[in-house]
């Protein structure tokens, strides 16, 4: 799935974009501004959101408005994980403490996310993409595959065994004598034992079971896996962020649900990790104009990558 070099077009005569990729850097530091108040009601609504999703579902107690309330909390572990992801950036507020304690408290621990460990292991990502030290090879390695491959891992998520056994074993580094590790997660834990809690005494404890935690281990397990693979899938190491990050197209309905935050953004994220996820629209407008990015290199659609992800043939018995 590696593009060949004949999509890759000359970088043409654009003030705000260099050979490489990167803007300049009078640009980029227009680029990194930071919206601290922007940034926090974009917090707050992820909050408010889904307290009026469940209120909603309880209140019309019906079975349509359930799963879609399901399906939706599956965005709400999206929309928290991707603001944890701009925070790990140090991209959240421009106050290091707040920006911090908000990406570990109000964002990562919610979904169960040590957000200091993945800051570790995600920077690792962005300094070598396929490299050694890569984090996240086992979500997006080997393809493209078999239909019969990728819906095997969709039905694994879909139906809760990879983020169970995650989850478990999560819950059993608890007992690692790692202290460092010991302390974040008994933290991840508690706040999770506070909000079943809440759930207990406000409305019942199904409420978490089924609006919160199980969402997170069927939903988001299928919704984090199918953007792993369409941000790196079936690419390779190389210094052109083009070999080894697809770019999507945007669209209503994925930037909704699917990438909330610009997260579908990818190719621009990767070259400039430093720039705020409000700004990468803008300089992703720009990689198109230098021709840096173009419609032979670009997917047209989610879908349209997905399938191409899944387009190995299937082996038949018998024939070589």
């Amino acid at each position: 799935m590696v593009p060949d070099a004949s999509v890759f077009t000359a970088i043409t005569g654009n003030d705000k974009i260099l050979a490489n990729g990167h803007p300049v850097s009078q640009w980029r530091t227009e680029l990194r501004h930071i919206p601290n108040f922007r940034n926090a009601l974009s917090i707050t609504s992820i909050y408010v959101q889904t307290i009026g999703i469940i209120w909603a579902a309880l209140s019309l107690h019906n079975p349509i408005t359930y799963v879609i309330a399901f399906l939706l909390m599956g965005r709400a572990h999206a929309q928290l994980l991707a603001l944890m992801h701009e925070s790990v950036h140090r991209l959240l507020f421009r106050n290091r403490r707040l920006n911090d304690f908000a990406g570990r408290w109000l964002l990562g621990y919610m979904s169960f996310v040590n957000t200091d460990g993945y800051r570790y292991v995600h920077m690792a990502h962005h300094r070598e993409e396929f490299g050694p030290n890569e984090p996240d090879i086992p979500l997006y390695a080997n393809y493209p595959i078999t239909r019969a491959s990728f819906w095997r891992k969709m039905r694994r998520d879909g139906f809760g065994s990879t983020g169970f056994r995650m989850l478990r074993g999560q819950f059993m580094s608890i007992f690692k004598p790692d202290p460092q590790q010991l302390n974040t997660q008994r933290k991840i834990f508690a706040v999770h034992g506070v909000i079943c809690l809440l759930s207990i005494i406000f409305v019942n404890p199904w409420v978490y079971v089924m609006l919160w935690l199980v969402p997170y281990i069927t939903v988001w397990r299928v919704m984090n896996r199918l953007r792993s693979i369409a941000e790196h899938g079936g690419l390779r190491a190389d210094s052109d962020r083009r070999i080894t990050t697809h770019s999507v197209k945007q669209h209503l309905f994925s930037s909704f649900f699917f990438v909330p935050f610009n997260l579908g953004w990818h190719i621009a994220h990767h070259i400039d990790s430093g720039i705020p996820f409000r700004s990468l629209p803008r300089y992703h407008r720009q990689l198109r104009a230098s021709g840096f990015v173009s419609d032979a290199y670009e997917y047209d659609s989610y879908l349209a990558i997905w399938r191409a992800l899944r387009s190995r043939p299937e082996v038949i018995a018998g024939v070589k």
